[in-house]
């Protein structure tokens, strides 16, 4: 095997337990059809949220503070929209229908981001090198945060845990204007290929740049007061983008959850990847039924890790058989039972990551 290989197999008792019992749960018709009307009043209501939001502040406000709030609605409900739409669309498990399945995910070029991208750097980069430094892009955000103990330490990163949830607001900014074009540019994401995109693919990833930029900047700018357009604008990407960074964080990069480097892994043998995705994913919250709904079911994170092309409406009824599943086998289940908890933890972790004495850290929570 080449040197910094990783060898994964999902080939052991414990995984070939899980997929058959999740196949048994999932046999069910009448339980796939009521999931899949889920997914489209979800959907529905996601996108007359969004619409809405978007309606009321461009052709209705009339003060400030009403811009203010619609501006805050709609960051919220293109939360909404990538957690329940466009993240299942672009996994393939949104509808059994590939044509509404492929429909749905350029749902988010409309939004400012390129499907495409975001494909191979989800799909195939995260959900693949899960917590792996060095491969896994979520862990990489050199040099504004540290994320893993093998990571350099700037001296700034001393108040990461502080200055983490205003940068966190940014991020969609970056992804919409530059960030899309940075990665076709470079050409692959931590060591994974990225080429160009070719023909509906590009077709769609041009004309969702365009279509974005007309209902998030040239329409508002048209018919309101250009510092008007421009505060919208960042409200609601600030908004949109703090929401999906907290909810994505508080399953990876937090205490609970290992991380670990390709030199590590390259040398280890085989690696069981459903042990891999226990040991580095941590879901949050499990009884809230108000933030499951919202949040597309990814405080169950690691039945989303280990089942990415089921909808995600019925991860909690998957989660079960994971917990128990893993009990049998002797794997550990992590979970925080609450999004304070998590959240706690994010920050604890980032601090712990800033520190000098960070790795000591890092070293006894391992193995403790």
């Amino acid at each position: 095997m080449p040197a910094n290989t990783i060898d994964f197999h999902g080939g052991s008792e414990f995984h070939a337990d899980l997929r058959a019992r999740a196949k048994e749960y999932l046999a069910d018709p009448d339980r796939i059809r009521r999931g899949e009307r889920a997914m489209l009043v979800k959907s529905a209501v996601m996108i007359a949220w969004a619409a809405a939001s978007w309606a009321l502040l461009v052709f209705v406000a009339s003060g400030w503070w009403q811009g203010a709030l619609l501006s805050v609605s709609l960051g919220f409900a293109l939360a909404g929209v990538a957690f329940n739409i466009v993240h299942d669309a672009n996994h393939g498990s949104f509808s059994r229908r590939r044509s509404v399945t492929h429909a749905m995910r350029y749902v988010l070029d409309l939004i400012g981001a390129s499907s495409y991208v975001w494909r191979v750097k989800h799909n195939v980069v995260h959900h693949t090198f899960t917590n792996i430094s060095g491969k896994d892009a979520d862990i990489e955000q050199m040099p504004f945060f540290r994320c893993s103990p093998d990571q350099p330490r700037r001296f700034f990163h001393r108040a990461q845990h502080i200055y983490a949830w205003p940068l966190y607001g940014i991020m969609a900014v970056r992804w919409q204007l530059v960030g899309d074009f940075n990665e076709l540019r470079h050409g692959h994401i931590e060591g994974t290929p990225l080429p160009w995109p070719r023909g509906r693919e590009l077709v769609m990833f041009w004309l969702g740049k365009v279509v974005f930029a007309a209902w998030a900047i040239v329409i508002p700018a048209i018919l309101h007061p250009e510092w008007y357009a421009l505060a919208a604008f960042a409200t609601a990407s600030f908004i949109f983008a703090l929401t999906l960074a907290v909810v994505f964080q508080l399953a990876h990069n937090i205490e609970e959850a290992d991380v670990t480097d390709v030199e590590t892994l390259s040398g280890a043998g085989r690696i069981d990847w459903a042990r891999h995705q226990l040991e580095t994913t941590v879901d949050f919250a499990p009884q809230s039924r108000l933030l499951n709904w919202y949040v597309g079911g990814l405080n169950f994170q690691i039945e989303h890790h280990l089942f990415s092309k089921v909808a995600h409406v019925h991860y909690p009824g998957l989660a079960e058989i994971v917990r128990d599943v893993c009990a049998q086998h002797g794997v550990t289940y992590r979970c925080n039972p609450t999004m304070w908890r998590a959240l706690a933890s994010h920050t604890r972790w980032m601090r712990r990551m800033g520190s000098p004495h960070g790795e000591v850290a890092a070293v006894e929570h391992a193995t403790a």
